[in-house]
């Protein structure tokens, strides 16, 4: 059992709710991590089998603190994934963690339920895993993510230089940080 195990009444808002990873999502999973047109934002350059995701589904109930990562499905209020969100390089001891997301389909996206699935996330965050602050990767020209986590709250912090290097030339990518001020 997981020691940060919630109830999903905590993990619902109004539009969405997030949920654990499902056996029956290795689909969902096989479609995000071999579409090469979030590659760019997942730091993925090679496809992955579905032998390697069914691996991965079977291994995901795993512990935050063992695996230092979370992945969650994001569902619209009549129980369909449409997407995912992810906690990442989660470090206890610093009480910080980053967070990753992908809205599948076009036509889920900007309807909010990425910007609810954030939210959810980081109350989350602060609440069971006790963390100081979330942060996000965004590659400076991904506007809509700017906005996205912009519109959260969370604060510009940084810039890398020609961090990326995509369909042959280097972009910048920012960091974003939401802190938790409340402890």
């Amino acid at each position: 059992m997981n020691r940060n195990n919630t109830s999903i009444v905590d993990l619902k808002g109004k539009n969405v709710f997030l949920r654990a990873l499902e056996p029956e999502d290795l689909d969902l999973v096989f479609r995000i991590e071999n579409n090469q047109a979030f590659w760019e934002v997942s730091a993925n350059s090679t496809p992955y089998s579905r032998y390697l995701i069914r691996q991965y589904l079977e291994n995901a109930h795993r512990d935050i603190y063992e695996v230092k990562q979370l992945r969650l499905v994001i569902c619209n209020t009549s129980g369909q994934a449409i997407g995912l969100v992810d906690l990442f390089d989660f470090d206890p001891k610093n009480r910080r963690a980053a967070v990753g997301i992908v809205i599948e389909e076009e036509s889920s996206r900007n309807k909010g339920y990425g910007k609810e699935a954030l939210e959810l996330l980081a109350s989350y965050s602060f609440t069971h895993l006790a963390l100081h602050q979330i942060y996000a990767h965004v590659g400076a020209d991904n506007t809509a993510s700017r906005k996205l986590f912009e519109s959260l709250g969370y604060k510009q912090a940084g810039r890398k230089k020609d961090w990326n290097f995509v369909n042959g030339s280097f972009k910048d990518e920012l960091l974003y940080q939401l802190i938790n001020h409340v402890y």
